[in-house]
């Protein structure tokens, strides 16, 4: 008998949480693979490059190992999103500033910010935040 790593989730739901699990896992093993160049995408006015980019990337791979955890999926979902919401700014700044990211085209660049949004709501369906929201308001 083989044991489902996400009990009382639907098919889609399982669809979901791989998209979110594969999408935090890389990025999160990319932080400490290459740092120096997450480090630059960092805006300059904010300090501690190289801790920001260790912690954000060892909570990418806590909440990406959280949400394969039944007893931690919403925790960990929860989680991802203030990350997801945290890095924003460093997204907005190579969008402002392509020219100093000449190896990412432009374009890339702007519809990146629409899948943060996307991102986010894969997140909360996934992990059935939005379900759990609905259940405590009625």
């Amino acid at each position: 008998m083989t044991h489902d790593p996400f009990p009382s989730v639907t098919r889609r739901q399982h669809f979901g949480l791989a998209i979110v699990f594969s999408w935090f896992c890389l990025g999160g093993i990319a932080h400490f693979v290459w740092p120096a160049a997450f480090a630059s995408i960092i805006p300059p006015s904010l300090p501690f490059k190289m801790p920001a980019v260790f912690i954000t990337g060892a909570f990418e791979l806590l909440g990406a190992i959280g949400i394969l955890l039944p007893r931690y999926r919403r925790a960990a979902g929860i989680g991802l999103i203030a990350l997801t919401l945290c890095v924003t700014p460093a997204n907005v700044y190579m969008w402002w500033h392509a020219e100093k990211f000449p190896q990412v085209p432009e374009m890339a660049l702007l519809v990146r910010l629409p899948l943060q949004v996307l991102l986010i709501v894969c997140i909360l369906w996934s992990t059935q935040l939005l379900g759990h929201c609905r259940r405590v308001v009625s």
